[in-house]
């Protein structure tokens, strides 16, 4: 027996066990007995002949094969939730199921809002769930990559991940962000968060003479909104982060040789074709450039 032999409840009993980290709580999640599924891991293991999960005190915990083993389970029974979804729909034209989108903090704040509107309306029998993951590490298409995410609104600084097919949705710009009314902003303490920008704005970055290093450092871009309206120094945000800033927030373009921030969608070339991410991908389009000139609206009034 090999690993093409492998079911439909096998790859379910290896994701429930990779997400929840034992037998046990595996069990509870799929209504069946801790003693099933603990054979049922030992079948799939001898079928791909490796070790997929370390087991002891601490629960079951993935092997870096076991890791990949799940990623490849949740794409493989998500594109058979997919294959359904499709056949009915070339049917009916009716577009159904669950969509799954991971996205940094901003992009789920304010690209994602009016885009999954449209999507609502065009299409109600899309379920979205929207999941807000740090642009740190693997980030959104790390969810994408593992089967946990269909579609990932991302930062890009180049073409995306080897696995991974994608596109920029739009570009920002980043400005300066400082207390109203501060009479030399440039001459304040710099605010910061880990994911703020890649290595091309970082590279502009280190090139301003002016900007110190960050003596503050917050959790993410709303908590640096709410320092820099406190008077606790300046921030370099991009045009997404600094949409519906607060009134005691001032915000000062950073001239012409300003940089910007790529943001874009990634998934799989599998999940690329399927109704429902084709739907949000056009959807994204057609929403991207005039979101992105309202929050250029938005900070000039600002």
């Amino acid at each position: 027996m090999t690993a093409t032999d492998l079911g439909p409840q096998e790859l379910r009993v290896l994701v429930a066990v990779a997400d929840e980290g034992a037998f046990s709580a595996a069990a509870a999640r799929l209504g069946a007995t801790q003693s099933a599924v603990s054979h049922a891991v030992r079948g799939i293991e001898r079928k791909l002949g490796v070790v997929l999960f370390e087991r002891g005190r601490f629960g079951a915990r993935p092997t870096a094969a076991g890791e990949r083993a799940a990623a490849h389970a949740r794409r493989v029974l998500r594109m058979l939730q997919a294959l359904a979804a499709d056949a009915r729909a070339a049917g009916t034209g009716e577009v159904r199921g669950p969509l799954r989108i991971a996205a940094f903090r901003s992009a789920a704040l304010h690209l994602l809002p009016p885009a999954l509107e449209r999507l609502a309306e065009r299409h109600p029998g899309i379920e979205v769930r929207v999941t807000v993951v740090r642009e740190l590490g693997a980030g959104t298409a790390g969810e994408v990559a593992a089967g946990r995410a269909d579609l990932g609104i991302a930062m890009l600084s180049g073409p995306p991940p080897a696995g991974l097919v994608g596109g920029v949705l739009l570009e920002e710009p980043y400005s300066l962000a400082h207390p109203a009314g501060a009479p030399d902003p440039r001459a304040l303490p710099l605010v910061d968060w880990a994911e703020n920008c890649g290595s091309y704005t970082r590279g502009w970055w280190a090139a301003q003479d002016w900007i110190p290093a960050a003596t503050v450092s917050a959790e993410d871009d709303g908590a640096v909104l709410s320092m820099v309206g406190s008077g606790l120094g300046m921030a370099i945000m991009p045009a997404l982060s600094l949409t519906g800033a607060p009134p005691a927030v001032e915000i000062t373009d950073l001239g012409p040789e300003r940089p910007y921030r790529s943001v874009g969608y990634v998934t799989t070339p599998e999940l690329a074709a399927t109704t429902a991410v084709r739907a949000l991908i056009r959807t994204l389009r057609s929403l991207g450039p005039p979101s992105l000139e309202r929050t250029k609206a938005q900070l000039r009034g600002v």
